[in-house]
């Protein structure tokens, strides 16, 4: 072979762009893979399933002729190729097709399998049902503790404000002595507790928070003319029951 002149038209209008060789390999390699899966798709042997398959589709698609005997008959009794059945042509054009079975399934396979399915999904459904009302009803039940929780500490902090307020009162009248052990705040130091203290202590403790509250605020308003939620003493019950809406905080809003 003769050698290249590098100075020729014929070297110099080649594209030497980097990276096109790598491209026109990869493309080649593309096309030759589709060429093998072509060449092996054509000689690949077909099963009997698929040549039965083609020649039940060829002779479904060829149209009837003379030599079957059902169509020969039609025709003595004045069909035509393409018309409709019946005396005033308003029966089916079209053959009634073929509803072949190519699996090994038994009858009603194919209705049980529906049934099964649907059983499945009506169960989903039921446990997404369930699953929702669950978390509706976890977060009542947490909105419910919530706002007892709430209650019950607005109930303490009025409970503490009565027996402050009761402790005052009761002072300023010379009352050395609570009524109740917990009709006043009671003291942190546990050395000083006698006998007496323990027992009242017991049956103070059966009362809840809302019913000592109750109780003290019954006490306070009978005794002191005083009323918590108003924060006012007044001169008689008379002028309390007058001027003070009640004897709750609800009764105050």
């Amino acid at each position: 072979d003769e050698e290249e002149d590098y100075m020729s038209d014929l070297f110099i209008k080649q594209d030497v762009r980097p990276g096109l060789p790598m491209v026109r390999r990869v493309k080649e390699a593309i096309q030759k893979e589709e060429k093998q899966k072509e060449a092996n798709e054509k000689n690949r042997q077909k099963s009997i399933k698929e040549e039965e398959k083609e020649r039940r589709d060829l002779v479904l698609k060829s149209a009837l002729g003379n030599e079957n005997k059902g169509f020969a008959l039609l025709q003595k009794m004045g069909y035509k190729s393409g018309q409709a059945l019946g005396k005033s042509g308003e029966g089916i054009v079209e053959p009634i097709p073929l509803n072949i079975k190519t699996g090994r399934s038994g009858l009603g396979h194919e209705e049980l399998k529906k049934r099964k399915a649907e059983e499945k999904l009506e169960n989903y459904r039921q446990k997404l049902h369930m699953k929702k009302q669950a978390n509706e009803q976890a977060a009542d039940q947490f909105r419910i503790r919530f706002k007892t929780k709430q209650e019950e500490r607005k109930a303490e902090g009025d409970l503490r404000k009565s027996q402050r307020a009761c402790q005052q009162l009761d002072m300023q009248k010379d009352i050395s002595v609570p009524k109740e052990t917990w009709f006043w705040i009671e003291p942190e130091e546990e050395d000083k507790k006698d006998e007496e203290d323990k027992e009242d202590e017991c049956i103070s403790s059966d009362l809840s928070v809302s019913e000592k509250l109750h109780i003290l605020t019954a006490y306070l308003r009978k005794e002191h003319f005083y009323c918590i939620w108003c924060g006012t003493t007044y001169e008689d019950s008379e002028d309390l029951s007058s001027n003070c809406p009640g004897d709750s905080a609800a009764d105050h809003d």
